[in-house]
Formats: C-alpha cells, sequence, structure tokens
C-alpha cells in the first residue's frame, strides 16, 4: 500500500488484480445490477489509488479497508438510486395533482359552453346567424353583412343587442 501511495502504477496493478474479485463481489450482491456494480466497483479501486495514503495497517487489513469502502459506495448507490426514484414518483403525483385541475378546467368551459349554446337558442334568428358569423367564424362586421345580404348598419344593430341580450342572459356585469 506503500508504493501505490507514492503513485507505483505496478503495484496499484497487483493490488487490483488481488482486490477487484472482492470488491466486485461485495458491491454485485448490495447493488443487484450487474452493470452499476461494475461501475461502482471501477470507483472503489480509483478511490483506493487515490486514498492509498490514508491507509493505516493497525486499524486492519488491506482486503478489510477495500471491503468496507466498496459496501459504503455501493449503498449510497442503492440510497442514490432510491431517491431519485421517490422523486419521480414525487414529481408524478405533483403532475397527477394537475389532471385533476385540468379536469375541472374542461367541466367548468363545457358548463360555460352550455350556458352560451343555452343564451344564443334565446336570440332572434337574425341576432344568432350575425353572432354566429362573427364570433364563430371570425368575420368582420362588414363580412357579416355581405354573408347576410344586409346593411352594414342593420347588422351592427343586431350584433349590439345580440350580444347585450348574451351578456345579460350569461350574467356578467359591467
Amino acid at each position: 500500500m506503500q508504493k501505490v501511495a507514492h503513485g507505483d502504477k505496478q503495484a496499484f496493478s497487483a493490488l487490483y488484480d488481488a482486490l477487484a474479485p472482492l470488491v466486485f463481489g461485495i458491491v454485485v450482491k448490495v447493488v443487484r445490477d450487474r452493470a452499476q456494480s461494475e461501475e461502482v466497483a471501477q470507483e472503489v479501486m480509483i478511490d483506493l489509488w487515490r486514498q492509498a495514503a490514508r491507509y493505516q495497517p493497525d486499524a486492519g487489513s488491506v482486503q478489510t479497508w477495500a471491503a468496507t469502502i466498496a459496501h459504503r459506495r455501493a449503498v449510497d448507490r442503492v440510497r442514490s438510486a432510491q431517491a431519485a426514484a421517490d422523486r419521480e414518483h414525487a414529481q408524478a403525483t405533483r403532475e397527477h395533482t394537475t389532471a385533476f385541475d385540468e379536469v375541472a378546467e374542461q367541466v367548468e368551459t363545457r358548463l360555460e359552453s352550455e350556458q352560451v349554446r343555452r343564451c344564443l337558442r334565446g336570440l332572434t334568428e337574425l341576432q344568432r346567424q350575425a353572432v354566429t358569423l362573427a364570433y364563430y367564424r371570425g368575420l368582420t362586421y362588414r363580412e357579416v353583412a355581405e354573408a347576410l345580404r344586409t346593411p352594414l348598419p342593420t347588422i351592427k344593430t343586431r350584433m349590439r343587442d345580440g350580444l347585450i341580450r348574451l351578456r345579460d342572459c350569461m350574467g356578467v356585469t359591467t
């Protein structure tokens, strides 16, 4: 370990060959996913290279030290994955709540649409034609007058009277 701590690549290669199976075995038992276990084991081996100077022989064997680092790193990975899953679940729950708001809006819109249809039925046929052409087909007053072959001032009067009746029927206050 002293040679590894001083950057000896051959010493690390020997250490890697000796400890990699132990490290991988511990990690795969905790993580259970082979691809993630390979990543975690690689990270542990890099940690052993970087932290070699921290190894204290009187605290335990190199295998015990490596096993402890491997276990901690594997547990961290599992906890991180669980936290990510929890965040995704919480986000999905929040989005699901938003869907209820969308349903409420759709119901409100549908009720308003039914009220508009009911109020439109309360208009005279001439008023209903003018309002429908203007608001549902997007025609201008002049285009409505041309479509109905009616003078423009007459269309304006029908529209004004029809809109006043709609406003009153809908309960809109000005």
